[in-house]
């Protein structure tokens, strides 16, 4: 396969997959929406899973051909992607409202993710040399998942919760999903056959590929959604995408590729991993707006109402995301 045939392959299959998430986030929110539950439990549920099947699809399809590195690249690249830069997009097109609920929560539950996750990677600090996501490992973070599943079904009666109005037809909505459905995997694997293609022949890591090119193609669908909501003054669904995703990307993504095959990944990862742990706690600085924040954070005399995310907060997080991706180029 030709360098030039495959960054083809890669774009058409990013283009398909990005397609395939956004009808399937369309006709699962009307249908969402039909039942009556709140922006944020669809935030947190049917657009945040819907924006991350490009990253299951990819992955199980990734895990199945034994390609663990392009795995956990893509899952900790677009965790981070998500904190910094879906939600600096998203935070610079409009002010984002977040719920007392997702800062105490939601945005804890993240962290707690991430946390179990660095310390499944224990043995890596070890030893130095790797670690394996066990089967094991993997049930746990599936059950991990059961547990956040249970907690967003109470929000579907949440008092002061915004709650949305479906605006199509119930024949079109399941069409659209099943639609989205097929194109998910079709892209999946073209994007993981072109990326295993393009690093060979530039010499270049499948997880660096995966931290990048993997990582930001799907975590478009995310940056997408969260656009759109933001610009619509949905800010429920726009932060519930992200802490969604992230969540669903951690426990049920490795989860399910761990169990069809154990994940190993290298200990050049191990500042990656500390940057997930970052992201969420720099989050909930930034929306608790605590006596860190005012000091040394932004410390110019803006009132800021608390449990927001305003423009300048978003160029920040963008620069942050910069920052890193600078970082993993020169790392190589």
């Amino acid at each position: 396969m030709t360098i030039l045939l495959s960054i083809l392959l890669l774009v058409l299959g990013f283009a398909i997959l990005i397609k395939g998430a956004d009808w399937l986030v369309d006709g699962a929110s009307s249908i969402a929406s039909s039942l009556g539950v709140s922006d944020l439990m669809i935030g947190l549920t049917v657009v945040a899973f819907g924006t991350s099947a490009p990253e299951l699809f990819v992955n199980v399809v990734a895990s199945i051909q034994g390609h663990a590195d392009i795995v956990m690249g893509d899952i900790v690249g677009s965790n981070i992607a998500n904190t910094f830069l879906v939600l600096g997009i998203a935070a610079v097109i409009a002010p984002l409202a977040v719920q007392s609920s997702t800062v105490w929560k939601e945005i804890p539950l993240n962290l707690l993710a991430g946390i179990v996750l660095f310390v499944m990677a224990g043995d890596l600090l070890m030893d130095g040399s790797g670690s394996i996501i066990s089967r094991s490992e993997g049930v746990v973070l599936i059950c991990l998942f059961a547990v956040f599943l249970y907690y967003t079904f109470g929000l579907r009666h949440g008092n002061g919760l915004k709650k949305s109005k479906s605006k199509m037809r119930l024949p079109m909505a399941i069409t659209l999903v099943l639609v989205g459905c097929v194109m998910l995997p079709v892209g999946a694997h073209m994007v993981v056959r072109a990326a295993e293609t393009i690093a060979t022949i530039f010499g270049v890591s499948e997880a660096l590929i995966g931290l990048t090119i993997v990582a930001l193609g799907t975590s478009l669908p995310e940056a997408a959604a969260a656009g759109v909501a933001a610009w619509r003054g949905k800010s429920d669904i726009a932060v519930g995408n992200v802490v969604g995703s992230n969540i669903f990307n951690i426990c049920w993504v490795l989860g399910i590729s761990a169990i069809i095959r154990p994940v190993a990944f290298e200990a050049d990862m191990t500042v990656d991993l500390l940057i997930v742990v970052f992201s969420s706690l720099f989050l909930f600085g930034l929306v608790h707006r605590g006596p860190l924040y005012r000091r040394f954070l932004f410390f110019w005399k803006q009132k800021i109402p608390e449990y927001n995310l305003v423009k300048h907060e978003g160029i920040v997080l963008m620069i942050l995301y910069v920052m890193y991706i600078v970082y993993i180029g020169v790392r190589g």
